[in-house]
């Protein structure tokens, strides 16, 4: 956060590990010449760790830029130093893309702490997560997914409430692939940097409270 507000990747690069790598909408980068040495006035920023995976997702909001922008960093596992930076970013004429309605759409999304009593494991969030991934290409795929009443999905300019359902596909497209996983069980979230339609970037998070989904949060380039 510090690095993108100032555009300056200097003291972020004392913590890369000697096989760091940068991966921004989906291609390998420069970190130098990324979205990172872009300055930003960012109004909006929320964080989840997944303490299993040494990993962490970062979700980004700049009116001024302007950006939405999801963030995926990998750690060492001691957690000192950052493998990688892996970035979905999306801006003025990108799909849906409106970052001032975003922001006002997030500001109403609950991501608080889940009660233990209310939280899914691992592999329930991540099933969840695919199920969902996998409605483009599995006709089947739809009654996996754990709907719950509301629920909420942003899609950029988009706001779809109570029922995430309303608009969801029934196979018949290209799968969603090369898909990477943060999950932090604590807020019931997993996001899902991937390959939309095997080629678009994007970023889909998913938080379940008591093995519901409640929240659905895209950003697609």
């Amino acid at each position: 956060m510090a690095a993108q507000s100032s555009g300056k990747t200097d003291d972020l690069s004392t913590l890369f590990a000697t096989s760091f790598k940068y991966r921004q909408n989906n291609k390998d980068g420069d970190v130098k010449t990324g979205l990172l040495s872009k300055a930003l006035k960012l109004d909006h920023n929320r964080t989840i760790v997944d303490t299993t995976a040494c990993a962490t997702f970062t979700e980004l909001i700049a009116t001024g830029g302007p950006y939405v922008i999801g963030t995926q960093l990998r750690f060492t596992p001691d957690g000192g130093n950052i493998t990688a930076i892996d970035t979905i970013a999306a801006t003025t004429g990108n799909w849906m893309f409106d970052a001032a309605k975003t922001l006002s759409y997030v500001k109403t999304e609950d991501w608080s702490t889940v009660p233990e009593a209310s939280r899914s494991d691992r592999k329930t969030l991540q099933a969840a997560a695919d199920a969902y991934l996998d409605m483009w290409s599995d006709s089947s795929a739809k009654a996996k997914v754990p709907w719950g009443n509301p629920c909420t999905r942003t899609e950029g300019s988009m706001h779809v409430t109570p029922d995430c359902r309303s608009g969801a596909p029934s196979g018949g497209g290209t799968k969603n692939s090369d898909r990477r996983y943060v999950i932090d069980e604590t807020v019931g979230s997993c996001d899902v940097l991937v390959a939309f339609g095997g080629r678009q970037p994007d970023s889909h998070e998913f938080r379940l409270v008591g093995g519901k989904l409640v929240l659905v949060h895209t950003v697609t380039v």
